[in-house]
């Protein structure tokens, strides 16, 4: 019906002729009720039928010009049908079809206007008495069409809103599980930068320390060599637990380990001293007011590790590092200073090509706290990154 509706309509228009048709062959003032074959219809009356059962295949397409061609058909009939012919139901469809495919204030002043035309013109212009209950059938079943077609229209808008908020609730679901996915994503990459970067560039440093020294001091290149190969076994283990975290949870191959945090904040320091670094450490959490919650014992872990890098990466020889770790009221301030050393290379730009994904994921981790993250030169050489991550 919904892909052929001129074909439907144009059934449903020879349904009404039928019945029109049929019902013109009845008396309604039989003795004992409405019987057949007593009359019928004049030709004019036929053929007022015809055009208005012909009218009612394009009562979709122009159901106002419909409705006023088939008033003015029925207004024919009532006033001139002798035996009266019931016209009328096309009116009733026109009627039904304006009052489904319009507002409710429209309905009512076209039903209105529709209904006492009609069945005015019935009772004062008509062969038949005006209290004649054709007459009050006529007001009767205009007016159920135009409440019907107002009740089907609020139905058909209710059915509407309802697919309507389906389908938006559908996609805001879609939409939050692409953005949570991209949350995801950005996450490991972080991590992914941040264990790569640290454990690389110690790598490349004690590799490099015992290249020079392999030939005149071969003890302290053995001792550079384990220290590249236990940077590199953390490393993986740490890509490990990375990469692990995209497997199913049902897989036995699953991380079971915590994520890093400020509890193992020392082996993290030491594995800088041993690449030559001097790093001073103050911790200062209160252990009244309880553990740090993970995600900002985590966050807290990446900052250090990340800006600990940068120091060894770019600070000059010589350099020395301080970090302090610091609960102050709701939140907890990471600081990570150096000194600069000698000949140091320019501090990374975030935003310059190729290069600043770090300081650009620690202020992202920071944010995804509501915290914050600066970094810059600090007045007489040297470097400052400093966080403030919230508690809550």
């Amino acid at each position: 019906m919904r892909a052929h509706p001129l074909a439907t309509d144009a059934v449903l228009a020879f349904g009404a002729f039928v019945s029109m048709v049929v019902g013109s062959f009845a008396d309604p003032h039989g003795p004992h009720g409405p019987t057949f074959g007593t009359r019928t219809p004049e030709p004019f009356s036929l053929l007022l039928m015809l055009l208005g059962a012909a009218a009612l295949v394009f009562r979709r397409r122009r159901p106002r010009t419909v409705l006023a061609v088939t008033c003015g058909l029925s207004l024919l009939e009532l006033t001139t049908g002798e035996p009266r012919a019931p016209v009328a139901m096309c009116t009733v469809i026109a009627l039904y079809t304006v009052a489904a495919h319009t507002d409710r204030p429209t309905t009512w002043r076209i039903g209105l206007l529709t209904m006492a035309g009609l069945t005015g013109v019935a009772m004062l212009a008509g062969p038949l008495p005006w209290y004649a209950q054709e007459n009050l059938g006529i007001f009767a079943w205009t007016g159920m069409a135009a409440a019907a077609g107002d009740a089907v229209r609020s139905r058909r808008a209710f059915v509407d809103a309802i697919r309507e908020r389906a389908e938006r609730a559908e996609r805001t679901r879609d939409e939050e599980a692409r953005r949570r996915v991209a949350e995801e994503r950005l996450r490991i990459a972080r991590d992914l930068h941040d264990v790569v970067a640290h454990h690389i560039a110690l790598v490349n440093v004690q590799a490099g320390v015992a290249a020079h020294v392999m030939d005149k001091r071969p003890d302290q290149a053995k001792e550079a060599l384990a220290h590249v190969r236990d940077a590199s076994r953390s490393a993986l283990n740490e890509l490990r637990a990375t990469v692990g975290l995209l497997r199913q949870s049902g897989d036995p191959e699953a991380p079971t380990e915590p994520a890093p945090g400020l509890a193992v904040l020392d082996e993290l320091v030491d594995t800088f001293r041993h690449a030559g670094l001097p790093v001073e450490v103050i911790v200062q959490l209160g252990r009244e007011e309880g553990p740090l919650p993970a995600a900002v014992d985590l966050a807290a872990y990446r900052v250090i590790q990340e800006a600990l890098t940068n120091v060894r990466k770019h600070a000059g020889p010589g350099a020395r590092a301080e970090v302090s770790v610091v609960r102050v009221g709701p939140s907890v301030e990471v600081t990570v200073l150096d000194d600069g050393g000698v000949s140091a290379d320019p501090a990374p730009d975030p935003a310059g090509p190729g290069g600043g994904h770090g300081l650009l994921g620690m202020r992202e981790r920071t944010g995804a706290l509501g915290g914050s993250c600066s970094a810059g030169p600090r007045y007489g050489g040297g470097y400052r990154v400093h966080a403030v991550l919230p508690l809550a």
